[in-house]
């Protein structure tokens, strides 16, 4: 959880995570983890990690989660990758969204890198 966060604000951002991967996910995004990273990170409090086996389906999941999250949350502060599409990082402050393609997603292993957080069981109602 970002510095200065309480737990009110971490239930609120807990459900724009679970909102963007349920959108993942609705849009056949593969392998959808949601990772705690904000006690050893710092400057976010999640990751949402997704992959997509072509740029279209990249695109798509891209574009999906950026609309369910802003229906119930925030809208991105910034968004990088859309122009390769094969990494498309979604910023938006207590979480980042990391939608691969699935060859650039096995090459770069955020899970491995980030092993020792805590996963999120994001499919829980809420």
């Amino acid at each position: 959880m970002p510095v200065g966060s309480d737990d009110s604000d971490d239930d609120e951002v807990v459900g724009w995570v679970r909102e963007a991967a349920r959108a993942a996910l609705g849009k056949s995004g593969e392998d959808v983890v949601v990772l705690r990273v904000g006690e050893v990170l710092g400057i976010t409090g999640y990751f949402v990690i997704c992959s997509g086996r072509n740029t279209r389906q990249v695109k798509t999941i891209a574009t999906e989660i950026e609309g369910k999250v802003a229906a119930v949350g925030p809208k991105p502060r910034q968004v990088e990758g859309l122009d390769a599409l094969h990494w498309v990082l979604m910023d938006y402050g207590d979480f980042v969204v990391h939608v691969f393609l699935d060859e650039t997603r096995q090459y770069y292993e955020l899970e491995r890198l980030w092993a020792d957080v805590a996963r999120v069981d994001w499919e829980l109602s809420g």
